[in-house]
Formats: structure tokens, C-alpha cells, sequence
């Protein structure tokens, strides 16, 4: 995609972010240009005409932004969270999954109103329940790190539901990335707090982060054909005190996937 077009999508984005509840506003605007690629990642390589399932969705804008282009969209997520009460949730505002506390449901309103459908669930307990050969695409973006039980019964579901040249996306932190390669000698590699873990009746962060070899792993047991392995620095670029750094380093980072913050797994289901 071009910088015309790339712009362009830019725009709508913004606009479409500026319809989340107003608490949520800030944050889907600074993750345009992280939505924007993922998007790119599905329409290059297959178009918007097409059935789409993102698990582990939560409240973000990717799925919005699916629906926006005409695709037909079904957001899959538990949505449960991981406090008691409501006045443990306002004491972690900044633990891992808090903001599924309070807006999940205007949320949800906005997707419906976008024509997306809502599957209220967790596939790696109740099933993902798609007939075979009834999507064109699946992602997870962002979610596979948190996840507490293997997914290799899900991703079998999910290659039958998958049409044949159908596509499956990973996007996911790497465990491995140059940062903490650095910083874990050091003793400063933790990625949650302790509170985050030891207060919350259910822990909702990062329980398994994967590397590169992991990904190839799923693709291989998937039978995947197409691989391809992709890297970026989300993080480093929403952070703000490395801001400046990973955009000096993004563009040779990118070059070798396994030294990113997040790497991503593409792949199809044979012909």
C-alpha cells in the first residue's frame, strides 16, 4: 500500500476511534498505525470480501476497522475480568485487562452497531463452533500470551473452519525480543507486577510469551503452507521513554523478526 492510500486509511481510522467511549479514545488513537498494518497483513493477501473470526478481541479497534471495510466480522472473546469487585478494579487501573472492567459493554454496542457479530465465549473451553470451511481469515492479535490452556485443539477447529488458501495470523509479543535480552541480565526484564498476579482473584497478563521457533512450531503441527514470519516494535514505539530509539532501530530490527517486541505468524490452509 502506498502513502496515499496508507494515509487515507489513517484518516478513517482516526474517525472510527473517535467513536469508542470516551475513555477509550486516547488509546485507540495512538494505536492507528499498529491497526493499520494488521489491517494491511489480511487485505493484501486477501482481500475484504470475506468472512473473518478475531479471537481474543477484547475491546480494541482492529475488528471495528474490519467491519468498516465491508468484511464480515465475528469478534470472539470472554470478556471476563479479573477483579472481585468494582473497587479492586478502580485500585488497578493499570493492570492487564482492567479496562474489560467498566466498557466492555458500550463497547460491545459500537461493534454491533457496525454489523459485527459477538461470540461471548472462550474457544479454548467451549469450542470455536465454525463449520468447516466457513472463513476466510483468522487472527489473534494480542492475545495468545495471555492465554492458560494449550491452543492445539483450537487451531485444529480452526484450520477445518478455514477455507482452503484461507488465512491465519498470529500477532504476539516475542519472550526473546533485543530489550529483554538486555535488560533481564540486568534484573529488569519482569513484564507484570506482583500486585497484578498476587491480588487479582484471575490473573489476566502474560502467562507464556512465544519466540519465533514458537510460531514455527504452531504453523508446522497446523500444517500451514505460505509461512511467513513477521516482525515490528509496538512497544518500544508506545513507550515513551523508547520512542525515539525504536524508531532509529525499527527499520534493521525488522529485518531479523526475532530480536522485535512483536512478531507475528502468517500462514494458510492448504488447496
Amino acid at each position: 500500500m502506498d502513502a496515499a492510500p496508507r494515509a487515507e486509511t489513517d484518516d478513517w481510522l482516526r474517525d472510527l476511534a473517535r467513536r469508542f467511549p470516551a475513555a477509550l479514545v486516547d488509546a485507540q488513537l495512538r494505536d492507528i498505525e499498529r491497526v493499520s498494518y494488521q489491517l494491511r497483513l489480511v487485505t493484501e493477501r486477501i482481500g475484504t470480501d470475506i468472512a473473518l473470526c478475531d479471537i481474543g478481541s477484547g475491546i480494541g479497534l482492529f475488528p471495528a476497522a474490519c467491519a468498516r471495510l465491508g468484511m464480515r466480522v465475528t469478534m470472539m472473546d470472554d470478556y471476563a475480568h479479573p477483579f472481585r469487585d468494582h473497587e479492586q478494579a478502580q485500585s488497578f487501573r493499570d493492570a492487564p485487562d482492567a479496562v474489560n472492567y467498566d466498557q466492555v459493554q458500550p463497547t460491545i454496542e459500537l461493534h454491533r452497531s457496525l454489523g459485527i457479530r459477538i461470540e461471548r465465549k472462550d474457544p479454548l473451553i467451549d469450542g470455536f463452533g465454525f463449520p468447516n470451511r466457513s472463513l476466510d481469515a483468522v487472527t489473534i492479535f494480542d492475545s495468545l500470551e495471555h492465554w492458560h490452556r494449550s491452543p492445539k485443539r483450537l487451531f485444529a477447529s480452526v484450520l477445518d473452519a478455514l477455507t482452503p488458501g484461507g488465512l491465519f495470523i498470529i500477532g504476539t509479543a516475542n519472550a526473546v525480543n533485543l530489550r529483554k535480552r538486555i535488560t533481564v541480565p540486568l534484573g529488569s526484564g519482569k513484564w507484570s507486577q506482583m500486585a497484578h498476579w498476587y491480588e487479582t482473584e484471575t490473573f489476566r497478563g502474560h502467562v507464556r510469551e512465544p519466540d519465533v521457533d514458537d510460531l514455527r512450531y504452531i504453523a508446522r503441527d497446523m500444517g500451514l503452507c505460505d509461512v511467513e514470519i513477521r516482525g515490528r516494535n509496538w512497544a518500544g514505539y508506545l513507550n515513551p521513554r523508547l520512542r525515539l530509539v525504536t524508531a532509529l532501530v525499527d527499520p534493521l530490527l525488522q529485518l531479523r523478526p526475532s530480536l522485535c517486541s512483536d512478531i507475528y505468524l502468517l500462514g494458510r490452509r492448504p488447496r
